[in-house]
């Protein structure tokens, strides 16, 4: 595994609100050069969240503005069966990732090419590299098949969409990794946010960690560092209690909802597993225009002792920092704001 410390260094969540990929690039390495990380820009409609990692996927359909999975094709079942040999080449047979359907392109991510580029030559020399993919409950909720049916619920289709979001993490992760630094793969799982809700009701806690831990697993086989981020509030003993390295969050919106889970809490940094604690605001105009690094600085210091208060200690949150083992990001939303906002 890929030895790696935070020093409560900055790091990004993954798009920005710009439509140029250069000038992307040269705003991670202006602001967060010691964990540089690939960009998606949403201005591009095949950089959606959902979109950019479907490719591969057995009956992948764009039509009129509308993705889908369409397993009604009279070809679908030959090329699901043609999946599952390419998925079986390279987890059971040892074939390499590159060239097959599990890799990224830079039709749907050229970010990620833009961003091998730009790590050739950096401008400092990075402590670690970031990388991202949409976790399986959000792809697996958000994405229909040909009858608007969520993914999540048909069995078959989970299965090729986790493999589909597994791989293509690994090769990530193994791309990012032949720079000779640590590689961090981070989750995205906005959807978790809704587990628990009526809008979830038939998906159990076990089917969530299921489904992560496939993925976690294929990038702590390629040795890296597993993140998962969400942006609101969810049942974070999910993420506490998985194999996942870092559980980044929302501490600005959502600090008191996470610091309920104390024991979780506790194990989880006496494991030596990070926060990446998203105490910069930018999903409100007048949040960012207010705050300043002085206003963060107290905000995270005050939320720290709130947590050493209620009994993590030991290996106390700020010990943990000193210990390097706190990163401080920002977070998502990025691709909401002006590009001044975002910047600033």
């Amino acid at each position: 595994m890929a030895q790696f410390e935070g020093n409560a260094l900055p790091v990004l969540i993954g798009s920005l609100p710009v439509a140029d990929h250069d000038r992307a690039i040269s705003l991670v390495f202006k602001y967060t050069p010691e964990i540089p990380l690939w960009v998606q820009l949403p201005a591009y409609r095949e950089e959606g969240m959902m979109v950019q990692f479907l490719p591969g996927i057995p009956g992948l359909v764009q039509d009129e503005g509308r993705v889908f999975i369409d397993s009604s094709k009279p070809t679908f079942e030959d090329d699901l069966l043609k999946f599952y040999e390419d998925y079986l080449a390279i987890t059971e047979g040892g074939s390499p990732l590159d060239g097959t359907r599990f890799v990224l392109t830079p039709e749907t991510a050229r970010g990620f090419f833009t961003f091998l580029d730009g790590i050739k030559s950096p401008p400092q020399s990075p402590v670690a590299l970031k990388g991202q993919i949409t976790g399986p409950v959000t792809m697996a909720t958000g994405s229909t098949d040909q009858n608007r049916r969520a993914l999540f619920y048909d069995d078959r289709l989970l299965d090729v969409v986790v493999k589909t979001l597994a791989l293509k993490a690994r090769w990530q992760a193994e791309k990012l990794s032949q720079q000779g630094i640590p590689a961090i793969i981070f989750i995205d799982e906005p959807g978790l946010a809704g587990f628990g809700t009526s809008a979830f009701i038939s998906i159990s806690r076990d089917d969530v960690s299921r489904v992560l831990s496939e993925v976690i697993d294929a990038v702590h086989q390629a040795g890296s560092l597993v993140g998962i981020h969400v942006c609101a509030n969810t049942d974070w003993s999910l993420i506490l209690d998985s194999a996942a390295d870092i559980l980044s969050f929302d501490a600005y919106g959502f600090f008191e909802r996470l610091a309920l889970y104390e024991a979780s809490l506790k194990t989880f940094l006496d494991q030596g597993r990070m926060l990446a604690w998203g105490i910069v605001p930018t999903s409100n105009s007048e949040d960012i225009a207010r705050e300043t690094a002085s206003s963060l600085v107290a905000k995270w210091e005050s939320q720290a002792s709130q947590l050493e208060a209620v009994g993590i200690k030991g290996t106390t949150i700020l010990a943990a920092a000193r210990a390097n083992r706190v990163t401080i990001p920002t977070l998502c939303h990025h691709d909401l704001l002006e590009p001044y906002g975002a910047c600033r």
